[in-house]
């Protein structure tokens, strides 16, 4: 057993080492938090504890390695852009709702059980990426800007922002709303059908 994992190790560039021990710590992450221990990744990741010190100077290294690459925002972006903008203004919204839904409870998971109060990400890398976002997001809407009373971008956040608090633990207390309410309260409100905001 101990040669066929070493044999694995050796037939590993430094670069798939690397993630593949990134990969096998974000679960533990999770379930751990900072108690993980590097046996347990080692296990996990079917090497010899030793052979993480190869790749990482400390368990530390490791750990925020695999936080950055939790928190990347790339693997977001590519999501959005598989986002299909011919499915009807409903769908899109539907769509941007879910993904933002499965990055939030991501982060707020690993966040929460690593204690931290805030993203590992430069402010620097947070704007670029957020504006690389919208950009993404906007040209989504924008073929039904003639069906909105706001501008693309203002539907956007408004969106962002529902999601963002409709899924964060805290602030929903527990209670996350779905893709639907959300894209509904956006898109048709709360009145009955017919009622005017003069009745209510």
């Amino acid at each position: 057993m101990l040669a066929i994992m070493c044999a694995r190790v050796k037939a590993m560039s430094p670069d798939e080492r690397r993630a593949d021990l990134i990969a096998a710590t974000l679960p533990l992450l999770l379930e751990h938090g900072r108690e993980t221990t590097t046996k347990q990744i080692a296990d996990a990741a079917g090497i010899a504890e030793g052979t993480i010190f190869r790749v990482f100077d400390s368990k530390h290294d490791l750990i925020q390695a695999a936080l950055t690459t939790a928190m990347d925002f790339e693997p977001f972006l590519k999501d959005l852009r598989t986002i299909d903008p011919d499915q009807g203004l409903r769908g899109v919204l539907l769509d941007i709702c879910t993904h933002f839904q499965i990055r939030f409870r991501g982060i707020f998971a690993l966040m929460s059980r690593m204690g931290l109060v805030q993203p590992l990400e430069s402010r620097r890398h947070t704007a670029e990426h957020r504006r690389q976002a919208g950009l993404i997001l906007e040209g989504l809407v924008e073929p039904y800007a003639d069906q909105l009373t706001c501008t693309p971008d203002h539907l956007v956040q408004l969106v962002r922002l529902l999601t963002f608090s409709g899924t964060h633990p805290h602030i929903s207390d527990g209670v996350t709303l779905t893709p639907d309410t959300i894209v509904s309260v956006v898109l048709d409100g709360v009145l009955v059908d017919g009622l005017s905001r003069e009745d209510s």
